[in-house]
């Protein structure tokens, strides 16, 4: 086992404070096993609870470990855990509900109030060296996914849980708004589950370039358009207003457009997070019969997120384009925080160097 001093773990104090803390290596309990982490991916959350210390109704009030899309080995097993071993490769499920509620119970445990949830506060991250979870929300690697893939099934788990909310389907004409990595995502699984024509839209030509080469139909660089312009912009190069919107980046602009260019009767999915309170034309959705459909992360997604990377279906690989050690976590929050690339991944291992 290793020494207590060796578990270097990041930590957020929020109003841009982060730091490399040593913390003792926990132990195991019944249900849970204790993982040695390689992969931790960098989500624009973490950034957000690093430089302004809240996203929405979560307020970081104590220093927490950062870290949730992840994976890892584990090297431990609690005594009641049989379907895991000491060796398993596992991706990590960081939503867990702590009791078995209504919401448990009609498969939507994402929305249980009580949810435990790495790096959402108060509840710590696993971006460390070692990390304890309940053994029913490490899913098992097959042979041939990396760790790296491992940690990027739960931005991919957004993606899905998005498209099945809005009701993707074969023929669908979607509109993603935002090239992020959760757009590019959500562009992938669109594509996967039959979407006609995909239209992606970002500030950033560089963000534009990369969902083409992953299989955007349409790309739409947004500059200084009104919500309603781009609308018809979208509209145009579709040659029909769009069945579904995917709003990705929570900007009230980017949400007006999404409502705007959605044709009646059609949905609007929104997944990004922004200001708590947004203004949105709402009698515009009303007479039009514009579904809004809320997304808050996702439920029942991991074993076939796992599936979809480990037969090759779905390629992430190519979204991971800046890589630090753990030892450099602060140059990774702070590439993420400017913008560079798509998706930063810190690796945790120390016996994996870079």
């Amino acid at each position: 086992m290793a020494a207590a001093e060796d578990n270097l773990s990041l930590v957020v104090h929020g109003a841009g404070v982060i730091r490399l803390e040593n913390r003792s290596v926990p132990e195991p309990g019944r249900n849970e096993v204790l993982i040695k982490m390689h992969s931790v991916g960098i989500c624009g959350s973490d950034v957000h609870f690093w430089q302004h210390g809240r996203i929405g109704d979560f307020v970081l009030r104590k220093p927490m470990v950062s870290g949730h899309e992840a994976s890892g080995a584990v090297i431990k097993v609690g005594s009641d855990v049989t379907h895991l071993r000491t060796g398993d490769r596992v991706a990590i499920e960081p939503g867990v509900p702590r009791e078995n509620d209504n919401f448990c119970k009609t498969g939507r445990y994402n929305l249980s109030p009580t949810i435990f949830f790495c790096s959402a506060p108060p509840d710590d991250g696993c971006l460390c060296r070692y990390y304890v979870h309940k053994a029913n929300f490490c899913h098992k690697l097959p042979e041939g996914v990396s760790y790296e893939e491992a940690a990027l099934i739960e931005p991919l788990s957004v993606g899905i849980h998005a498209c099945r909310r809005a009701g993707v389907t074969l023929g669908s004409n979607v509109l993603i708004c935002g090239a992020g990595p959760i757009g590019l995502l959500c562009l992938l699984v669109a594509k996967f589950m039959g979407a006609a024509q995909v239209l992606i839209t970002d500030l950033y030509p560089e963000r534009l370039l990369a969902a083409k080469e992953m299989g955007a139909d349409i790309t739409v660089q947004a500059k200084r358009e009104t919500p309603q312009e781009m609308a018809d912009i979208v509209s145009g190069h579709l040659s029909g207003m769009p069945d579904i919107t995917i709003e990705c980046t929570g900007a009230e602009a980017c949400i007006q457009t999404a409502i705007y260019a959605t044709r009646s009767g059609g949905t609007v999915a929104l997944v990004g997070l922004g200001s708590p309170m947004v203004n949105i034309p709402i009698v515009n959705a009303s007479s039009r019969e514009v579904d809004i459909k809320g997304i808050f992360r996702y439920c029942n997604t991991w074993p076939v997120a796992i599936s979809l990377v480990a037969s090759g279906r779905l390629n992430v690989r190519s979204l991971v384009t800046h890589r630090f050690s753990l030892e450099d976590s602060l140059q990774a929050f702070e590439t993420t925080h400017q913008g560079h690339g798509i998706k930063v991944m810190i690796r945790c291992d120390k016996d994996d160097p870079l």
